[in-house]
């Protein structure tokens, strides 16, 4: 169920940035929800609608906000006008984005929410929690994303849904990225396939959820909590595992790139099975393992993922090591020495430590960003997590 930004009943035609902000009249911690940062997927915004205009304040522990992302193309029903939105916030972009004489129509709804961040973070020493809504163009389970740090690992795992790391390898400038770059919990959630009714009820599920485990909602105020955990459960067939992503094809300018039709996100692929055309040429699989949100609309530059489940044993290998750190060692290997350590970002030879498999690093909780053809940065987020913050939280 899709409706346009500028004929839906539900939304304030004065288009503020925050269409909702509930302030309860206990303690506690902040939520914050971001719906349309791509103008085509409506659901997170309809989701929020139903389940905040339900909400008491005089239940509510703590404060909740619901933001819009690009105003201008959810008017329009495209997914951005000039630039995508969720790809803009890198450090180089964010550190000229004051100073910018000159702003594209997604670089202005983007400062305005930068602005609406760090007033937010100003003003409150609680603990804040950032949630970003999505839908995808292929049919899909409901999925959680996040960057791989223990305190999204942990907080993720209260919702029966799959959960997939990694993604910030293979993505420039996501909102999440900047977010989790700052220490604070920081979730994706895809609830679907865009057109599809149930992605509403699967982000309604999962937003009533948020609110119980975040400590907003103490009771069964939104009703039975074990129904929206039912609801999730039907709609990811109770697959609820971690996965990581292991390919990105990435759709170049002027490339006429076409999806195979039938292709689902978490569908078993073989090694040789075509997935795709780019100008014409067959594209096919070189892994035996799942497409994840093959693209099946005009826009976008991620032609489809592949992932692949992670074994449990790496995940409490990879928690020990981080609880020790552990990855103070790696600067002891021939060829890693730290960039910054303060932010947790190693410097990697790629001469001398091309031997190395990513795998290792991930184990450390570093994931990888090419620096030039001689040099990989290599980015922990443990380092910056604001773990003290939600040491108390029920959750962690």
């Amino acid at each position: 169920m899709q409706i346009a930004l500028k004929k839906s009943k539900k939304i304030n035609h004065n288009i503020n940035r925050v269409f909702h902000h509930l302030i309860g009249e206990k303690p506690g911690a902040t939520v914050v929800f971001f719906a349309g940062i791509h103008g085509n997927e409506f659901a997170g915004i309809d989701a929020l609608n139903e389940v905040l205009n339900t909400v008491n304040e005089a239940d509510l522990h703590g404060q909740i906000y619901a933001i819009y992302g690009n105003i201008g193309a959810l008017k329009k029903n495209k997914r951005y006008l000039d630039l995508d939105l969720n790809r803009l916030w890198t450090t180089e972009k964010l550190n000229v984005l004051d100073s910018k004489t000159e702003y594209s129509r997604e670089e202005q709804e983007q400062l305005e929410i930068f602005q609406l961040i760090n007033g937010l973070l100003q003003k409150t020493k609680a603990p804040i929690y950032f949630i970003d809504l999505h839908t995808t163009s292929s049919k899909s389970y409901p999925f959680i994303t996040i960057n791989d740090a223990m305190i999204n690992r942990k907080f993720s795992q209260c919702f029966p849904v799959p959960i997939v790391l990694g993604i910030e390898e293979y993505l420039e400038g996501p909102l999440l990225s900047y977010l989790n770059k700052l220490g604070f919990v920081s979730l994706g959630f895809e609830a679907g396939q865009h057109t599809d009714k149930q992605s509403i009820k699967s982000c309604v599920a999962f937003i009533s959820l948020v609110l119980k485990h975040s400590g907003h909602l103490k009771k069964n105020e939104l009703g039975n909590y074990t129904k929206y955990e039912h609801i999730l459960k039907k709609a990811t067939l109770n697959e609820s595992s971690f996965f990581e992503v292991i390919f990105k094809y990435h759709i170049q300018h002027n490339e006429l790139f076409i999806m195979k039709d039938g292709f689902e996100s978490f569908q078993n692929i073989k090694k040789g099975t075509l997935l795709a055309t780019s100008n014409g040429e067959p594209i096919y699989s070189k892994h035996k393992a799942k497409i994840f949100m093959p693209l099946y609309q005009s826009t976008g530059q991620d032609g489809f993922f592949i992932i692949k489940p992670i074994p449990k044993v790496f995940l409490h290998l990879s928690n020990f090591l981080r609880k020790i750190r552990a990855d103070v060692l790696l600067t002891a290997l021939p060829g890693i020495c730290w960039h910054d350590k303060k932010q947790g970002v190693l410097r990697a030879n790629l001469s001398i430590t091309r031997f190395m498999v990513k795998s290792v690093f991930h184990l450390f909780g570093y994931r990888n960003k090419r620096l030039d053809q001689t040099h990989m940065l290599l980015y922990n987020r443990e380092r910056v997590s604001k773990k003290k913050m939600y040491k108390n939280e029920k959750w962690y």
